[in-house]
């Protein structure tokens, strides 16, 4: 390519593009930017083709320049690769053409478009290879831009429709289980709170997916592509017009905003999407939240799309399967025919009863089903007559009842709800019909959410782990499931209230609902009652849950050992269902620590556990396994908080002793080991001013998150500090030898050798974190009233490297000894909380103020 030549060509890009972005900018016609991008780059590809290509002494023979893909279906997006095919008809032309190729495709580079260029024979062309799908289906969007177009219609004409007709089913097969692992990737669901509208389950990509099944299947059975009379609309896609266009425009919408092939829908991006009217102009979206529930109905009919065809093509799935649905069909009745795992309705007639409809949905739930297709468009059909005659009461409430409790009840209810049956059984699900709510660490929207905690107790049972197989086996003692199932699906209607108190808002909508569903009344209160108190476990959390008071204040609002079970199992539930990673081991291992010491409580066995003499059953125990610590371990016990004894099993209480014992020889003694999810630091010395302080500076100046912490002292004043911490940067864990340097880090910061300030400003330095989605205002919480020995101070800020060690130095700066520290993270945000004394007595009234104030301004300092 000559330099003026080039010259003009980057000119005419630039502005070509930044036209068709002006315009987009102007109208938000996504449909007239691929047109106008594709029409672009046609022509500089084009002009090049002619400059260093055609003009070849004798013109171009046996090699055709193809558009594949996107380029080949007219979609090229702002920022997408450009799939251009060099097509040869043989390998002596693939040979003669090698360097002006190379000169073409260089010359696009050169002009900064993103070439995605493939060079085959019409031979290669005709073998298909099943690891490389991507090719074989680009080729069911090609389209002829230049050179031989004998060459061309030979493969257009023959060797396209006879490869697809031979291997039709070994690309179908491939096509799903691509599809398979892209839908696992994003969580197999549409409601995802930041979805990716190319790559997400009801995407583009799913669209695509719909198309190119329908073609497939059209090339099988005919040997030629379908005439355009024809396919004037698939009929699989036909209906997704505006879906279609609402999905293009909001693609475009992102890659102009990014400057670059980027279709993450974020937070922020969906507020932009939003203002700017993307894809909705016309509609009465007024803010992010309805404009993504425009755009999840669309998602939401694509995807039903797409997995009905899959599920409904007999190829697609592997022969030990089809042999496992062939025997599901044995499950076929008098009313349900069952093929391939599908349902079908022997009497469609009958639908117009809602009976029939409800059935079919238990026989689901009862057998993990699917509706096939035909079944679907019949149930959506009956839905005029259900309306005009909606069971309710004790019918209505029997029939939700056995969903419920069947083992696959969060797809029935899924699928109930993506007719909209179950909205029009229950209205009051309706108002979180995909609502978006922003707290910045839920993934799902709240409607999915509820399914998703319905779907986790219910997995319960099939769990490995030990976790989980606890919790199953309290979900077997329940003696009313159904009402905690219930509870959950309405635990969140609130939300839609758009109230600063979305649950009294839920109990005030379930109660409606119940009242309709014609419960008896102890039924009704206790759904009302997990509802109205379906947060207050994950609250005492924040507490020393092994303080009594704590555990008198819990229990009390808990009300009855059967309350405990049933709320128990649903915070397990809804701190499952926020995002895979919400519920930690260690929060798990909370949840069930609370529960059995309010189980205990409730059965009066809480006093003979822990509060004994010295003489109990724990130091007999103790003196057993030691027996020659003799006042040693008396001496180590004495004064310590009883929390101590309950939250370390009796070798970890040797172990801390013996390392006491070494404080003659070393006056800090550290021991670090590894778990399965975190690491654990423990700490052994005399206490001293700003030692918590201190630890929590060096985990940070290393680089450690702290998830929880515990500080301990005993009537001599040897302090029992202990931190778990996650290695975000995997120092520890790549890097063995790192091990003695980190406790010899620690030991020289607390025995003054080393210079902690220092190290922090430079781990600060270093650190270079992305500005928080959320901004969290700070709040210093004080309640006097939950402990009997100890001040508490709750502390909400945002999460930052560094943060616990201002808190806790803080604190000590005003006098504060911090007795027990309960650490936790949510999103971007900080909880911790402090059980603080000052000279070993509760924090006075204005020592409370002049803390929380001290908190305050340090939080508020950049």
């Amino acid at each position: 390519m000559n330099a003026s030549l080039g010259r003009e060509l980057r000119e005419l890009y630039s502005a070509e593009s930044a036209r068709i972005r002006d315009n987009f900018r102007l109208n938000s016609n996504g449909r007239e930017a691929l047109l106008g991008r594709t029409t672009l780059v046609e022509s500089i590809a084009l002009r090049l083709w002619e400059a260093s290509i055609a003009s070849v002494e004798g013109g171009v023979k046996n090699l055709a320049l193809v558009a594949l893909g996107g380029f080949g279906r007219r979609w090229l997006f702002p920022y997408s690769d450009i799939d251009l095919l060099f097509l040869h008809a043989n390998g002596d032309s693939e040979k003669r053409h090698k360097d002006l190729i190379r000169e073409f495709s260089q010359d696009m580079w050169d002009l900064r478009l993103k070439l995605s260029p493939a060079t085959r024979t019409l031979a290669e062309c005709e073998r298909f290879d099943p690891n490389n799908l991507e090719f074989a289906i680009s080729l069911l969007d090609c389209r002829y831009l230049a050179g031989d177009s004998a060459v061309f219609r030979r493969l257009h004409d023959d060797v396209v429709p006879k490869l697809v007709s031979q291997e039709a089913k070994l690309m179908v097969q491939r096509l799903a289980e691509l599809a398979r692992e892209r839908y696992l990737k994003y969580g197999e669901t549409v409601f995802h709170l930041e979805p990716n509208v190319k790559e997400g389950p009801g995407g583009l990509r799913d669209y695509n997916l719909v198309c190119w099944l329908e073609l497939i299947s059209e090339l099988e059975a005919r040997r030629c592509w379908p005439q355009k009379e024809d396919s004037k609309g698939n009929p699989a896609t036909r209906q997704f017009d505006s879906a279609l266009q609402f999905l293009i425009s909001t693609r475009c919408f992102l890659h102009f905003r990014h400057a670059r092939d980027d279709n993450a829908l974020t937070w922020e991006a969906q507020d932009e999407a939003a203002a700017l009217r993307i894809g909705t102009i016309g509609s009465d979206a007024s803010d992010a939240s309805e404009w993504m529930r425009i755009y999840f109905a669309h998602a939401r009919g694509i995807h039903r799309a797409s997995t009905r065809l899959l599920d409904e093509a007999p190829s697609v799935r592997p022969s030990l399967y089809r042999q496992f649905q062939h025997l599901r069909s044995r499950l076929s009745n008098v009313e349900f025919n069952i093929v391939d795992g599908l349902m079908f309705f022997r009497d469609p007639e009958a639908l117009q009863s809602p009976e029939l409809i409800l059935r079919a949905f238990r026989f689901m739930a009862r057998h993990g089903l699917k509706l096939s297709s035909v079944a679907e468009r019949q149930i959506e059909e009956a839905l005029p007559f259900v309306a005009a005659n909606p069971p309710s009461g004790v019918e209505l409430w029997h029939n939700l009842q056995e969903i419920l409790l069947a083992t696959h009840a969060a797809d029935a209810l899924r699928e109930m709800h993506s007719l909209r049956l179950l909205a029009l059984l229950i209205p009051e699900i309706a108002g979180i019909d995909a609502l978006v709510v922003r707290d910045y660490s839920h993934r799902f929207t709240v409607d999915e959410h509820s399914f998703v905690a319905i779907e986790n107790l219910h997995l319960l049972r099939q769990s490995q782990s030990k976790w989980d197989q606890r919790y199953g086996e309290l979900l077997d003692e329940l003696e009313q499931p159904d009402l905690l199932y219930l509870a959950l699906l309405l635990h969140d209607t609130g939300k839609a209230s758009k109230t600063d108190n979305h649950v009294q808002a839920s109990v005030a909508i379930a109660q409606k609902c119940l009242a309709r569903l014609d419960l008896d009344a102890p039924d009704r209160d206790s759904v009302v009652f997990l509802i109205a108190r379906h947060l207050e476990m994950s609250a005492a959390l924040r507490r020393d849950i092994f303080d009594p008071e704590t555990v008198r204040q819990f229990a009390e609002r808990v009300e009855t050992p059967e309350h405990l079970k049933m709320l128990c199992l649903l915070t397990y539930a809804d701190i499952k269902a926020v995002n895979p990673e919400a519920l930690t081991p260690w929060k798990a291992e909370n949840i069930w620590q609370l529960y059995i010491v309010t189980a205990n409580y409730f059965t009066r066995t809480a006093d003979d556990r822990f509060h004994v003499s010295v003489d109990d059953e724990v130091m007999t125990h103790l003196r057993t396994l030691a027996p020659a610590a003799g006042r040693k371990l008396e001496g180590f016990l004495e004064g310590l908080p009883r929390r101590y004894l309950r939250t370390h099993a009796a070798g970890e209480i040797i172990g801390h002793m013996e390392m006491a014992n070494h404080l003659g020889e070393d006056s800090v003694q550290i021991a670090l080991s590894r778990g399965r999810h975190w690491y654990e630091l423990t700490l052994v010395t005399p206490d001293r001013p700003f030692l918590f302080a201190t630890m929590a500076g060096v985990l940070a100046a290393w680089g450690m998150n702290i998830v929880k912490a515990a500080a301990f002292s005993n009537q001599a004043g040897t302090v029992v500090d202990t931190f778990y911490f996650t290695d975000r940067f995997r120092t520890l864990e790549l890097n063995l030898p790192e091990w003695e340097r980190f406790k010899g880090s620690l030991h020289d910061v607390l025995t003054g050798k080393s210079d902690l300030e220092r190290m922090l400003r430079d781990r600060l330095r270093s650190h270079k974190s992305a500005p928080p989605k959320v901004k969290v205002s700070p709040r210093v919480l004080v309640d006097d009233l939950c402990s009997a020995q100890s001040t508490l101070i709750e502390v909400i800020a945002q999460d930052q490297p560094g943060l616990l060690h201002r808190i806790s130095s803080t604190l000590s700066h005003e006098n504060c000894n911090i007795e027990i520290a309960i650490i936790e993270t949510e999103g971007q945000m900080a909880i911790d909380v402090f059980y603080l004394t000052s000279d070993r007595a509760k924090l006075s009234t204005s020592q409370q103020e002049h803390v929380r104030v001290a908190l305050l301004n340090e939080l508020q300092r950049q």
